[in-house]
């Protein structure tokens, strides 16, 4: 026997809803305010970390892990061993574009590494740069004095003054990572009325390394890597980007032997740009996913309603917005191609990125390299397997495994991810069926009865 619902009922799920939409609405343009973060329910700079950083520390104060202080490179080597970086990541930038602009030139640049969760920076005779993934908060970001006296400890030192850049300008409205694209001067300041470029996978290869160096072979598409610009008077500017194409010996621009590498490879340069806006694009998505269920939790609770984990009115559109926008990065959608006759990097570098990936009972791994055409064989980022992923909020995780699943089943109707074929969207199924962890036991079911 079914019973209809009390008008009074009724009335309170209309206000409900109402309300809902009302205040979301309002909220929604805040959204893109830079600190935004800052507030309920994120409150990313009152809030004490879980990451790698906070745990290292731990770990160091109770003697259980050393660093080799003789000196800076050797407690770089040792960090990052720690955060499960590998040497073979490094990449050089000498645009003047981070917190230690007076140690970064054409002659000095900066070198930067990273893992799949942690990123380090250093320049010559200068600080360590950190930033390590909190699974709720996004990158974090410290520093730390590699010259501090022996007998004091070593200490990372949170820095928010990182997100003067790092908070908003140029990611999208949340404490992000990411790689810049300039018109660098003689000394490396960028020209400002060139404007910049935040590289990401959509970039055009002609756009992308301007104020980076950058070794491997490309053909004879030329970037903007490797080379310094002149500004005219009338602000248009001399630069001739033929001589920075295709180098494989960085010793003609700079005096490489102050570093322990001398590479700055053009493979690790577009893995770095993929994982930094992904990580961008899933920080934001649970962020804005986060703060709908605030709301809508928010105004249960003040209308005397039950508070439902499940979103429903504008947070549920707000958090399928958000579940597009991680898939659509996930799958590459709108990749720039390469070059003609693709690229070539380091070996060294591949070998150690692919080294302990995921992977399928048929020897498939979403870090496979592809090379000629994309730079991934399987369309599917492996930033699957990142922090910040696994810990996405339910609802939205939940919505980003059902979307993928469905493009990838091959039952999208929106046309949208045609570009992946059959057999390629076959592959990725294994891949995430057998290798992701917490996938849905229907994944493994589908791809074990095929």
């Amino acid at each position: 026997m079914s019973t209809a619902p009390s008008p009074a009922s009724t009335q309170r799920s209309s206000l409900l809803g109402t309300s809902l939409a009302i205040l979301l609405s309002a909220f929604l343009p805040q959204l893109h305010a830079e600190d935004e973060y800052e507030n309920a329910p994120i409150r990313y700079s009152e809030t004490e970390p879980n990451d790698a950083t906070q745990r290292l520390e731990r770990l160091m104060a109770a003697g259980k892990v050393k660093i080799d202080r003789t000196d800076a490179w050797t407690v770089l080597r040792d960090v990052m061993k720690q955060f499960d970086i590998p040497q073979e990541s490094q990449v050089m930038v000498f645009s003047k574009t981070s917190k230690q602009n007076d140690r970064i030139s054409p002659q000095t640049p900066r070198v930067v590494y990273f893992g799949d969760n942690a990123y380090v920076g250093y320049c010559l005779g200068g600080s360590i740069e950190v930033a390590t993934v909190d699974p709720k908060l996004g990158p974090v970001f410290y520093l730390l004095d590699p010259e501090e006296e022996p007998a004091k400890p070593l200490q990372f030192q949170r820095d928010n003054s990182c997100l003067s850049c790092h908070g908003g300008p140029f990611s999208p409205g949340v404490p992000g990572v990411i790689v810049r694209s300039v018109y660098p001067g003689p000394e490396g300041h960028p020209i400002m009325s060139q404007g910049s470029t935040v590289v990401d996978t959509t970039t055009p290869f002609s756009d992308r390394w301007g104020g980076w160096y950058v070794t491997g072979r490309h053909g004879s598409i030329l970037h903007r890597g490797n080379v310094t610009a002149t500004e005219k008077n009338d602000q248009s500017i001399d630069i001739n980007f033929k001589s920075g194409a295709n180098i494989s010996n960085l010793g003609k621009f700079f005096d490489t032997s102050p570093y322990k590498r001398k590479q700055s490879d053009i493979v690790a340069l577009m893995v770095l740009e993929h994982q930094t806006s992904v990580q961008n694009i899933l920080t934001k998505a649970n962020h804005t996913s986060l703060r709908a269920m605030y709301m809508q939790t928010s105004l249960q609770k003040e209308l005397g309603e039950t508070v439902t984990a499940e979103p429903t009115g504008s947070a549920r559109r707000i958090i399928d917005h958000s579940a597009e926008d991680v898939v659509e990065a996930l799958l590459f959608k709108d990749e720039a191609a390469l070059p003609e006759g693709g690229i070539e990097g380091d070996p060294a570098f591949q070998t150690a990125f692919t080294k302990n990936a995921p992977q399928s009972s048929d020897g498939r791994s979403l870090k496979d390299f592809q090379l000629l055409h994309r730079l991934f064989k399987y369309r599917c980022s492996y930033m699957v397997y990142s922090l910040t992923f696994q810990h996405l909020t339910a609802p939205l995780k939940q919505t980003v495994l059902t979307r993928l699943w469905t493009i990838l089943d091959g039952k999208d109707t929106t046309g949208n991810f045609a570009y992946l074929s059959e057999k390629e969207r076959t592959h990725i199924r294994r891949i995430l069926a057998e290798t992701l962890p917490g996938a849905p036991e229907t994944w493994r079911k589908a791809v074990a009865a095929k």
